[in-house]
């Protein structure tokens, strides 16, 4: 069968990433588009090392990465991963959040120091409105892992599932992992979707295999970008998206659509996502994020 990207996920699946705060993805690519993407990583990070944008170490942040590849650009809606993301997060979405990791071996033995953390950054304490136990979702990201991370120490993400449910972690002595903490080992074209509030960190790459990853995160409509990503709207990059890419990558008719209604206060049924869901028949009245 040919994914579309609108197959609805099973409440099963649903329920896993509630109770676990992740779901692993495995073979979300094929190993010819793996390869593609890895290819067009190798040329992004050859073009930031020589504009000098390396870390001291040859690790490699890139933050707003989408438009640095027409291949970059279809993730955003791939078929294996998408319906993940409107089947957990609903149609009033877009990518406000992605990034580009390429993590060397590291050269040094020095322990890691505390890196764990939620993503959100003052999503976890503005307003007050938001500091319950747990705290709203309001985003989730999608990792596609290009290298081979199926062994450990290799600088994958560590996790602590179910963690997402609770707002602290407490903090461990250095060198020590919080309970329950485990590597994400997965094999190259694997992917996995994980709630923004589980709690997750680095991990030191002590492997002679560089790590290379790329995160897309999405959230609501409603919420501020995190990332500058300056996109050409009259090349090509940009008129090579479809309307739902458009929309995810920040598009819409006016300001009141960010919030999903037209101007009458009515929903906007023209909302790209949604328009495509509910021609497919895919929106639910017993899921609120998809009524």
């Amino acid at each position: 069968m040919v994914l579309t990207g609108f197959e609805a996920i099973t409440p099963e699946q649903r329920a896993e990433f509630q109770r676990e705060g992740i779901l692993l993805v495995r073979g979300a690519l094929t190993e010819q588009h793996r390869a593609r993407l890895e290819a067009a990583v190798d040329r992004v990070y050859a073009h930031e090392r020589e504009a000098g944008r390396l870390k001291p170490d040859g690790t490699l942040h890139l933050l707003g990465f989408l438009d640095r590849d027409e291949l970059f650009g279809e993730l955003l809606t791939h078929p294996a991963t998408f319906p993940y993301v409107w089947g957990l997060a609903g149609w009033n979405i877009y990518s406000h959040h992605n990034h580009l990791d390429v993590t060397p071996p590291a050269p040094l033995e020095e322990p890691p120091g505390w890196g764990w953390h939620q993503d959100g950054y003052r999503q976890n304490s503005d307003p007050e409105s938001l500091t319950g136990d747990p705290r709203p979702m309001l985003s989730l990201k999608v990792a596609y892992v290009l290298s081979d991370l199926s062994r450990t120490g290799r600088g994958a993400t560590r996790v602590i599932p179910g963690s997402h449910l609770s707002n602290t972690l407490e903090r461990t002595e250095p060198g020590r992992d919080p309970r329950g903490a485990m590597e994400i080992t997965a094999n190259p074209g694997d992917a996995f979707v994980f709630d923004r509030r589980l709690w997750h960190s680095r991990s030191v790459n002590r492997s002679a295999v560089t790590r290379k990853m790329l995160f897309v995160g999405y959230t609501y409509r409603w919420i501020r970008p995190l990332d500058d990503m300056p996109i050409d709207r009259d090349g090509d990059w940009w008129r090579n998206r479809t309307p739902v890419q458009r929309q995810l990558l920040g598009e819409a008719t006016h300001t009141a659509n960010y919030w999903g209604v037209n101007w009458d206060g009515y929903i906007d049924e023209k909302i790209p996502l949604r328009h495509e869901l509910s021609t497919r028949g895919k929106l639910d009245r017993s899921i609120p994020w998809l009524r």
